[in-house]
This record gives C-alpha cells, sequence and structure tokens, in this order.
C-alpha cells in the first residue's frame, strides 16, 4: 500500500484510533477467525529475510505468512528487552505503569499482570475461544513454599536472577496463565538461561527439581569463565536443547484436537534465539552464521509446523496468523562477526536488544488471514505490540472498558489494507532496559536520555566528558540510522513529545 504522509504534530482526539467500517467488524465478529500469535525471543528484523533481502538466514515459513498476507515495516515493542513487552503484549498497558520499571521479572517473581486486569485471552475466553499458551512466560507467577507460607520475599528481592526459595515443587502455581484467561498452559516460567528449569503443565509443576544447572551462556561451546556461578534448580530430564520443539509440539496437538464449532487462540511464546543458544541437533551446522543462525532457521521450521497444522486441520483460511519478536537481537550473541559476514540481524537500524534505538524496538511483525488480508500487502502505519488487545476485541465486536487497554489501538484497518485520514496512533512510548523513555510521533522520535540505555550505555562521566545532551531527537524520515542529534535545532518537538509523554504518565492511559 502507498505509505501515508504523516503530519509532523498529530492533535489529539476523543478517540485515537481509526475503527475499522462497521461492516468489516461486524463481519468478522459473526465469524471470528482463530488466532495464532507466535512471539519469537530476541530475533532481529534484519533475521527474517522477507524484510532483509540481505539476510544469510533463510526463513521460507516466516516469509510465506507476509508473502501470503501482509507485513508492518513500522512496528515497535513497547520495551526492548523481555518483560515488558510481554506485559505490554497481554494486557495493553505499558508495563512502566507496573512495579517493573526498569529490568525484567525472573524465574521465582511473583505475578505481574493483577488479577483483575482483562487480558487478550480472557477477552477471547469471554466470547467463547478456547484459550492456550505454550512456552515462555516471563511475568511473573506465585510459587508456593514448602511451609505453606509462599515467597514472602519484598517484590526487589524476588525481582532478582539469585533469589532462591524452598518451592514445594508439588503444591498449585497461583496467578499464573491459567488465572489470567488460558485454559491451559504448558511452558517454562522465564526465560531459558532463568532457573528453575523445569516444566510446567497448567499451575502445576511437571516433576520435581531433584538437581541443578546453570545455563546462563550464549554457546556451550563458548562458556564464560565463570560458568557454573549461576546454578539453579533443576528437573533431572529438562535438557535445554528439548525446550524449542517441545514448545511447538504442544502447540501442533492444541491445533489438532479443536473442534470446529469453536474459535481458538494460540499464543506461542519461543524462547529461542535468545541464550543459550541451543538450537536441536538436527539443526546444528546447517547455517553459515553459527548457532544462531542454526536457532533461527529451527525457529523458521517450527513456524513451518504450525503452518502445516493449520492446514492439516482445514482452519488456515479462517486462522489469524501473527509471527513477531519481543525485542531486537542480542548484542552479546556475536553480532560484530554476523556483520563481517554481511549479516545485521538489525537490518538498517541502530543498536540492538536493550537499547533505546531502533534496533532495539522495531520488530518484524508479518500477519496472515486469507479471508481478509490481501496477500503480498504491506502497511506503514506504526504499530505497537500492545496494541493486540484492542484489535482483537475490534475483531470480535467487543468494546474494551475504561480500565482495560490504557495503551492499546485498534490496527484492524491497518491489517486490512485500508486507508486512514491520520495515524492510528497519536504517539508510541518505548523503553530502553534502564527504563529510559522514547516518543515517536511521525517522522520524529525523542529518546529521553543521552546515550543507548542498553548494556553498552554510556556512563555519567562519559556523558559528561564528550558533552551530551540530556536527549536526543531523530528525524527519521531523514535520518534512519539515527546518526544525528538534532535536539538543540528543534526544542518545540521536543518540548510537545515530552508533553505527550507527561500526559500519558499523568493521565494513566496514552489511548
Amino acid at each position: 500500500m502507498t505509505p501515508i504522509r504523516r503530519r509532523e504534530f498529530i492533535k489529539a482526539s476523543g478517540t485515537a484510533a481509526a475503527i475499522a467500517p462497521f461492516t468489516t467488524t461486524a463481519k468478522a465478529a459473526a465469524n471470528p477467525p482463530n488466532i495464532v500469535f507466535i512471539l519469537a525471543d530476541d530475533m532481529g528484523y534484519g533475521d527474517v529475510s522477507y524484510l532483509n533481502p540481505d539476510s544469510k538466514i533463510p526463513t521460507p515459513n516466516i516469509d510465506k505468512i507476509a508473502r501470503e498476507g501482509t507485513y508492518f515495516s513500522d512496528a515497535h515493542s513497547p520495551s526492548s528487552i523481555c518483560t515488558p513487552t510481554r506485559y505490554g503484549i497481554h494486557t495493553g498497558r505499558y508495563c512502566w505503569r507496573t512495579r517493573i520499571t526498569n529490568s525484567v521479572t525472573w524465574g521465582y517473581s511473583r505475578h505481574l499482570i493483577e488479577p483483575h486486569r482483562l487480558t487478550v485471552a480472557s477477552l477471547l475466553k469471554q466470547v467463547g475461544y478456547n484459550t492456550g499458551c505454550f512456552g515462555k512466560w516471563h511475568m511473573g507467577m506465585d510459587m508456593m513454599t514448602r511451609d505453606g507460607a509462599g515467597l514472602q520475599a519484598p517484590d526487589k528481592e524476588v525481582d532478582r536472577r539469585a533469589f532462591r526459595a524452598d518451592i514445594d515443587w508439588n503444591a498449585k502455581i497461583e496467578n499464573g496463565p491459567l488465572d489470567v484467561g488460558f485454559d491451559e498452559f504448558y511452558g517454562i516460567s522465564a526465560s531459558l538461561d532463568m532457573y528453575p528449569y523445569i516444566w510446567i503443565d497448567g499451575d502445576r509443576f511437571v516433576g520435581e527439581c531433584t538437581t541443578e544447572q546453570d545455563l546462563l551462556f550464549n554457546t556451550r561451546d563458548a562458556m564464560p569463565a565463570d560458568h557454573g556461578k549461576n546454578m539453579g534448580p533443576s528437573h533431572a530430564d529438562f535438557v535445554a536443547e528439548d525446550v524449542q520443539g517441545e514448545i511447538t509440539n504442544k502447540t501442533v496437538e492444541f491445533i489438532n484436537k479443536q473442534s470446529a464449532d469453536k474459535p481458538f487462540f494460540a499464543c506461542m511464546a519461543l524462547a529461542a534465539p535468545h541464550i543459550p543458544i541451543v538450537p536441536s541437533k538436527a539443526y546444528q551446522g546447517l547455517s553459515q552464521l553459527g548457532p544462531y543462525g542454526d536457532f533461527c532457521i529451527q525457529v523458521d521450521d517450527d513456524v513451518g509446523r504450525i503452518l502445516s497444522a493449520l492446514e492439516q486441520k482445514g482452519v488456515a483460511d479462517s486462522t489469524l496468523i501473527v509471527f513477531t519478536s519481543d525485542n531486537g537481537c542480542a548484542p552479546y550473541i556475536g553480532v560484530d562477526e554476523m556483520n563481517r559476514l554481511g549479516h545485521y540481524p538489525s537490518y538498517l537500524f541502530r543498536g540492538y536488544k536493550a537499547d533505546i534505538y531502533e534496533g532495539g524496538n522495531r520488530i518484524p511483525f508479518l500477519a496472515r488471514w486469507p479471508q481478509a488480508i490481501s496477500p503480498g500487502s504491506r502497511s506503514d502505519e506504526i504499530i505497537c505490540l500492545t496494541d493486540l488487545l484492542a484489535t482483537t476485541a475490534a475483531i470480535t465486536g467487543r468494546t474494551l472498558p475504561q480500565n482495560a487497554g490504557e495503551d492499546s489501538y485498534n490496527i484492524l484497518s491497518a491489517l486490512l489494507g485500508q486507508p486512514s485520514a491520520q495515524p492510528i496512533r497519536e504517539a508510541t512510548i518505548a523503553q530502553s532496559a534502564t527504563g529510559g523513555f522514547s516518543v515517536r510521533q511521525g517522522r520524529w522520535k525523542l529518546e529521553l536520555i543521552p546515550s543507548s540505555g542498553g548494556y553498552y550505555r554510556l556512563s555519567p562521566d562519559q556523558v559528561k566528558t564528550q558533552g551530551l545532551p540530556p536527549v536526543q531527537l531523530f528525524d527519521l524520515e531523514a535520518d534512519i540510522k539515527e546518526s544525528k542529534n538534532i535536539q538543540g535545532d528543534h526544542p518545540e518537538v521536543v518540548a510537545h513529545l515530552t508533553g505527550l509523554l507527561n500526559k500519558y504518565r499523568r493521565e494513566g492511559r496514552s489511548t
């Protein structure tokens, strides 16, 4: 589609989201699609060959989604790290409105999604969907201790990697996926490099942790010098190389057992290609980029397995399938060597996972729904992963209550290729790993920190020595690589975008 020319400033209106025509929404609501949402973990925009013609990683199955559907060139995660993005996806709300204002939850963290909060899964369950989540949760859940008291440590202690507790592996887990709308869950509590290393089926651990292991490494053939420092509880049969395949197995099983009389929602939250980079044996050595490339090829094959399951079930045409990622590629997995080989995980964009720059939060977003989306289409609309809730509400003919989806916009019109008179989102907020904010509106992007806010951010002394201003402003139409900070030339833009962020924080919502 032809890119919509955006005004530099967008005046707020009573309804910020452009709503799809009633006939389209009503048609979808009368015959709602199945929804399969696939979330890769730390996969960069440039890792998808459909989006990056020079990618050294073949992704034919992911490409098939866009070739037979659409993709968004300007899609963003609300954070450049895991937990805040996942919270935003499920709740339609920026995570900085919770106790996690920066960083992430960990393996033992208490629940982050408030029990009363509407989620994508609970919304769909209300309208008759079967719902299942498979893979990495990473938003906290309440585990019981052997003394029956539960985790009593303060949040600041629970929300750290080194926290340990005397967990009762036979007790019920509270405030997990089953308590926020999912009928089924099979997965792990957090990232694959975070203990406890044990599967969870519904609200129960699958067995007990009777041994320990340390999965905090990039690859098994390049262990860090301090490997073993992060030993944590593990089930004796938990093997990292099996996790990706098992997530896919469970998702396929869920699809296969669905009946024709009810729609379904499957959230497939991958643990790849996040560290530890542990492709299954069948994929090892397939890529010229080493284990990372191998792991991405396995992700693509698993997407192919989902596509095949939908075809064999006879529901491919009536299913909306989305493939996306929670943030950009991690910089510490060997990106310099990949660059030398001609592969750029962040494509044209500056930065990586954890950064405030585009490489941290501009993500692949590809969608197919044969009954509604034109094949081979494209949207240049600025969207955010928080938009899933409002969009599923529109698809199913629901209206979100005032206390839900505070930062979620309905992007159904853009999915269906329908032009809108103005941009759907008034502005989009994203965060770095340290909690630094960016505000995007049209061509302008304001970053309210002096450097990346990521793993290789400048220290305060370095910022002072280099004489860097406290904020960065970029014109993405003229400078997509964010190479020239022009904050001094446009104080009115800095003031306007800062004012928008302050308004969103003050009012508790951005929609």
